[in-house]
């Protein structure tokens, strides 16, 4: 078996600057990587973890080491072994599994024995200046009732209550980031419920979860940053409700469908979330989505332009393209 690689480095400008607690995104910087083989090109896309010091260029640094695997024939589950879990592994499982789906004439959905139904995304409302703006925000996305709502410890509450006041019939979930300490999760957590926040996407910074061990909350926990791959589930199921598996962080669907299905077996429920990105890291996203209960695709919304032909958005619903895109 011959195959021809190709990794390149891009970036997607922002719409506006997009505020999370901790760091501003004027624009998603990507790897992408393709595999060619007999006519037939599969194709990935990372972003990467930027909390783990991953850019593009030290994603290309380990595709490039393990080139001459890829093209000699290396799968899915090889690469596994090949790369650790990151943003690399996750642009060359993509483009492997595009490949495959393509050679099957199948889809990956097909192939990952899940069904290709349209899915709800949140729309992302990012940290600004004042809780006006933040309603502004959720006021100009009529068409929208799903949001996910960034917060750091700069009055959390007000701004809940200013986008509640706009928009009262809209269902809200918030991110944290990481930026609240144990006390003000105990402190903000029964105002949040009383404002009828679904859900509380990592309060506490990644190691500092031990301080959940025997505390119950009544808006259910979400890790992300907290639980980046399958070796890190034992630890954080006792401590929170739901994972936040990205394909980013746990290197892609592969490892991504094991890690659902193992957080469900464990009584968790699951989302599915991104660092951000074009539909082509979206796709795969949207796949590991037909086992979520909350899904967080909504990448292509945050950029200038998405690539053509990609993931079909409608009032926060996203489906396939009519024509082959991605898997």
């Amino acid at each position: 078996m011959s195959r021809n690689v190709s990794i390149r480095i891009e970036s997607w400008p922002s719409i506006i600057p997009f505020r999370i607690s901790d760091r501003v995104f004027d624009d998603f910087p990507c790897i992408v990587y393709e595999v060619e083989e007999n006519g037939v090109v599969g194709r990935g896309e990372a972003i990467g973890v930027y909390y783990k010091d991953e850019t593009p260029e030290s994603m290309l640094q380990q595709l490039k080491a393990v080139e001459d695997r890829i093209a000699s024939g290396a799968g899915r589950e090889q690469l596994l072994d090949l790369l650790p879990p990151g943003g690399a592994r996750f642009a060359a499982d993509s483009a492997l599994w595009d490949l495959h789906a393509q050679q099957s004439a199948s889809s990956a959905w097909e192939l990952a024995g899940v069904a290709e139904n349209p899915v709800e995304t949140v729309f992302t409302i990012g940290l600004e200046d004042t809780p006006e703006q933040m309603a502004a925000k959720a006021t100009a996305a009529a068409e929208l009732t799903l949001f996910k709502v960034k917060l750091n410890n700069d009055r959390p509450i007000e701004r809940i209550e200013a986008i509640r006041s706009a928009r009262p019939e809209a269902r809200l979930v918030v991110d944290v980031n990481q930026g609240w300490t144990f006390e003000e999760l105990v402190q903000y957590e029964p105002q949040l419920q009383q404002l009828d926040v679904l859900m509380i996407e990592q309060p506490l910074p990644r190691g500092k979860d031990h301080e959940l061990d025997d505390y119950e909350s009544g808006v259910p926990l979400c890790a992300d940053e907290s639980c980046l791959h399958l070796g890190e589930l034992e630890e954080n199921e006792n401590r929170y409700q739901m994972i936040n598996i990205k394909l980013d962080k746990c290197g892609g669907l592969t490892h991504g469908l094991e890690l659902a299905r193992a957080a469900k077996q464990r009584g968790l429920d699951v989302m599915v979330g991104c660092m951000g990105g074009t539909s082509l890291s979206m796709a795969p996203s949207h796949v590991l989505a037909q086992l979520c209960e909350f899904v967080d695709i909504d990448g292509p919304l945050l950029i200038k332009k998405d690539r053509d032909g990609g993931l079909l958005y409608d009032r926060g619903m996203v489906s396939l393209p009519p024509v082959h895109f991605w898997g």
